[in-house]
């Protein structure tokens, strides 16, 4: 061949790669331009969605709800839920509780025309509109001004918040990215999200002219809220000095005393009764019909502390004497019948359920113990790993996972082939967000349970910049990624993974734990199938019948007492389990939204206002709806509750997760065979047992 004709070739080919770098160049630019149009459709189903969820809230129409739905899988599916959390409450927060209090909330003096202003920019936002009489008018009194001038920034886009705040005079405007979204008028309640937790502002807001601002810090409205509801919690426990209910476990009482309400009554002789009182405020005069008197004699003033009607809560009761209230202002708390029956049980339910009590204090439970084996040499050998070099022994495989918080590896000892995932998360991240607490715990109540359905902690390790949990690997991987892959699940599959929830939340909470981060992302499946429980971050040890005031939680699943900073319990899981069986059902959260405080308000109003698909069946609607429930006077179902329920749905199937140990009538009632074929995509494989196993 010639020098001219390679010549020739070369100068062929460059150009034939001139071509295809233009033909390259063609197609980036189109693919950036759909990826422009991507965002914009993105931009336009959040307004949408945003629009078509405030009306959800205001009563809308179940179609555009289910349309609201379908805009919302679009672009939701694609992404995991993030957990959020507040600094934790100290354990001993109520040692200093009223001293710091009296520092904290001292009242800012105003005008009768400010208070009226600040009163109704709160009534006026849907989030804050929730909150009791009594928390708005202790925010308003405790309020503060601050004067910014002319082009001054009150919050800056991207900057940790902690402040609500309440225009009262000037204009300010809105920046997002450099553009200008809108302007602010006085009566505008903004920020209100830095009250509940931690977070980075998401716009600018600047002053336009002078403009005055009344302020209300985070710290502070925890404080409010949390005097309130303790102080009310403390005179409830009053129920303690009753003789019927004098011997009931401290849990038990705390349930009852959740479902107490305030009411202003007079009971008539000879009526039928079937609600127990006590006197929180004022007085009552107790009168009864007397032989040879024509109108009814006093017998006895009842005050402050007093309880009267306590048989109505054992059986049907005709009221023996009449309750006249001797005050104007005079309160009770009550409870009727049901309300008791369905926390407590009946009377002799409760006579049964205090023998089985004492006698399981006294003993093990074998069940919590099934857990899969490990050579006894890898245990060994994990305890001697040097608690500042965890790579001395352990080689990397591959990277599981990525996140803020650092990375999770796939490991395995040398010269062994037994794996661990190793969760590496660094100091800095731990720090910054105010999470050591968290850390400490999550570490401490791993090192304490010992269940099939919990990830199980061998060893921690730290150095320099990371501190290192090694974990129990779980190879199937989170249950989300295959929930968003099949789009949703079948009865049967979601029966099996609710199961494994409960089981794994029947164990935190006899052991006094709250989980508090329950959803999708946080649940593994291991080489047999079965769902365990991970990531204890947000978990926390209160006991038994204690709250706790931390808010915490992903926002699609946090319950509405959480949000309230009303303190809460494990109440506060079986809510979490109801949004989690919704979305396994479904393939989405009933609450959903562009920002979290449209989540919240749309929880605070309730499960309600949701529209439930019709394949939702009527079993699971009717669980999901006791397991959300709130308010005063509603009872939300607890673990033993829940297993009743399944039981009396008569829907066993040939399907148990055996490690459960429970009793073969509760046991068989977690899946169906239906499952094996179900999850068969995830390539994991579900062990299934006879119709002989499973008979009751």
């Amino acid at each position: 061949v010639s020098k001219l004709e390679i010549m020739l070739r070369i100068t062929h080919l460059e150009a034939k790669l001139a071509k295809r770098d233009q033909e390259f160049r063609a197609q980036e630019i189109q693919l950036q331009h759909l990826q422009r149009e991507l965002e914009a459709k993105v931009s336009q189903i959040d307004k949408l969605q945003d629009a078509i969820g405030y009306n959800n809230i205001l009563g809308c129409s179940p179609p555009a709800l289910r349309f609201h739905r379908v805009a919302v899988e679009v672009h939701r599916r694609l992404k995991a839920k993030e957990g959020v959390s507040a600094e934790p409450t100290s354990e001993n927060f109520f040692g200093s509780f009223r001293a710091e209090l009296t520092f904290i909330s001292k009242a800012v003096h105003k005008d009768s025309h400010t208070r009226k202003l600040i009163n109704n920019a709160i009534i006026n936002n849907d989030f804050l509109r929730k909150l009791e009489p009594q928390h708005m008018r202790e925010m308003v009194d405790c309020m503060y001004e601050k004067v910014y001038t002319e082009g001054q920034l009150v919050i800056q886009e991207g900057e940790p918040g902690n402040y609500l705040y309440v225009l009262a005079e000037g204009l300010l405007e809105v920046i997002q990215n450099g553009k200008l979204l809108g302007e602010m008028h006085p009566g505008t309640v903004f920020g209100e999200l830095a009250i509940l937790y931690n977070c980075k502002r998401t716009a600018t807001v600047k002053a336009v002219s002078q403009s005055h601002i009344w302020a209300l810090d985070r710290q502070t409205f925890q404080t409010i809220m949390m005097q309130t509801t303790q102080a009310r919690h403390e005179e409830h426990f009053q129920l303690s000095a009753v003789s019927l209910l004098r011997e009931l476990p401290e849990e038990k009482l705390a349930k009852i005393v959740d479902c107490l309400e305030v009411v202003k009554y007079i009971i008539r002789e000879g009526e039928e009764g079937n609600t127990f009182f006590i006197i929180a405020k004022g007085e009552v005069i107790v009168t009864q019909s007397t032989e040879g008197f024509a109108e009814p004699q006093e017998i006895k003033t009842l005050g402050v502390g007093d309880y009267f009607g306590e048989k109505a809560l054992i059986s049907e009761d005709v009221r023996s004497a009449n309750i006249i209230c001797n005050e104007n202002d005079t309160h009770c708390l009550v409870v009727d019948r049901d309300n008791f029956n369905q926390m407590v049980g009946t009377y002799e339910e409760l006579q049964a359920y205090l023998k089985e009590y004492v006698e399981e204090l006294s003993r093990s439970d074998e069940r919590r113990n099934a857990l899969q084996s490990m050579p006894l040499s890898s245990l060994e050998r994990i305890a001697l790993l040097p608690p500042h070099q965890p790579f001395q022994e352990l080689e990397v495989i591959a990277t599981l996972g990525m996140g803020g918080f650092g990375r999770v590896e796939l490991v395995k000892l040398k010269d062994e082939d037994t794996t661990f995932a190793l969760k590496c998360i660094k100091k800095k991240h731990i720090v910054d967000t105010r999470q050591q607490e968290h850390v400490y715990s999550e570490k401490n109540i791993l090192q304490q349970t010992n269940s099939a359905f919990i990830i199980r902690l061998f060893r921690t390790f730290r150095d320099d910049k990371f501190v290192y949990m090694l974990l129990e690997v779980c190879l199937g991987g989170e249950l989300w990624t295959l929930l968003r892959d099949m789009g949703c699940f079948d009865e049967a599959t979601a029966r099996f993974c609710t199961g494994c929830v409960l089981e794994a939340f029947d164990y935190l909470h006899t052991m006094g734990i709250v989980y508090r981060d329950l959803k999708p992302e946080n649940l593994l499946l291991d080489a047999e199938g079965y769902v365990k429980m991970a990531d204890f971050g947000f978990a926390k040890k209160i006991g038994l019948g204690k709250k706790t005031w931390t808010f915490c939680g992903t926002p699609e699943y946090v319950a509405p007492e959480v949000i309230m900073n009303k303190g809460h319990d494990f109440g506060a899981d079986c809510w979490s389990l109801g949004i989690l069986i919704f979305e396994l059902l479904t393939g989405n959260p009933p609450f959903v939204g562009s920002d979290p405080i449209k989540i919240y308000t749309m929880v605070l109003h309730g499960i309600e206002k949701v529209d439930f698909p019709k394949r939702i069946g009527k079993h699971p609607d009717d669980l999901i709806r006791r397991l959300c429930k709130y308010g005063e006077s509603q009872t939300r179902f607890d673990c033993d509750q829940i297993y009743r329920m399944i039981l009396l749905m008569e829907i066993g199937t040939t399907m148990t997760p055996p490690r459960a140990g429970r009793p073969a009538k509760l046991r068989s009632q977690w899946g169906g065979t239906a499952v094996t074929s179900t999850l068969h995509r995830s390539g994991l494989s579900y062990p299934c047992h006879t119709q002989e196993e499973t008979r009751l």
